[in-house]
């Protein structure tokens, strides 16, 4: 991987291409970031770039961050993440990251947390069909039978049960990036991208795999 950016979840519309199909797209705006550390392999033992993306108030920074980023010579930072570039070694203290490092109709892999729904049944949770719904069924939205008779006599794990829904780490793959706003760090990808408005989406180059 060479290239990767934070962004945060602005929203999703709609834009028309110049032969007037419509394609559905997610609105993030991403970056600038900077860079506040490079981390080399003889230093740390590998190679890697941190990055900070996100105006936040000094007082709501730890001791240890705030000196990190006046060492760098920026100011604070929301979110911090780490990549292990394979061209780390091209970057500096204090160097912007911004939108224009990817181009309309590259592919990038979308990485964010998902909408948490709190505790839900295993019909929403994993899209398992209802019972009959007349009286007396007594078998509405049950998840259905459980066991698997006297032997083994043990429920199986990953067996679909309710329980907590969402607010999970999610990413997806193969996304197409339909446009880029340069003067504003806004980049639209087609489809859509998993977590709420506002929150923190990590994009990195789709890296194709030597079969």
């Amino acid at each position: 991987m060479k290239k990767a950016i934070l962004a945060t979840k602005v929203g999703m519309t709609q834009i028309f291409s110049e032969d007037g199909v419509l394609t559905p797209v997610t609105v993030l705006q991403a970056g600038p970031c900077v860079v506040t550390q490079v981390k080399t392999a003889e230093n740390d033992g590998y190679d890697a770039v941190q990055v900070g993306f996100g105006e936040i108030r000094e007082n709501l920074v730890s001791k240890p961050r705030k000196g990190q980023f006046v060492k760098a010579g920026v100011s604070s930072r929301r979110f911090v993440k780490e990549f292990r570039f394979e061209n780390s070694a091209e970057y500096s203290l204090g160097q912007e990251i911004k939108a224009d490092i990817f181009a309309a109709g590259e592919k990038v892999d979308a990485t964010g947390i998902s909408k948490g729904k709190g505790f839900q049944g295993a019909i929403k949770r994993h899209g398992l069909s209802r019972g009959p719904m007349k009286h007396g069924s007594k078998y509405h939205r049950h998840a259905g039978s459980n066991g698997a008779a006297t032997s083994p006599g043990r429920v199986f794990k990953g067996k679909h049960m309710p329980g907590q829904t969402g607010n999970v780490k999610v990413t997806i793959q193969n996304l197409e990036i339909v446009r880029i706003d340069t003067e504003n760090n806004v980049i639209l990808v087609k489809g859509a991208v998993p977590g709420p408005k506002k929150s923190m989406i990590i994009l990195k180059e789709t890296v194709k795999k030597e079969k």
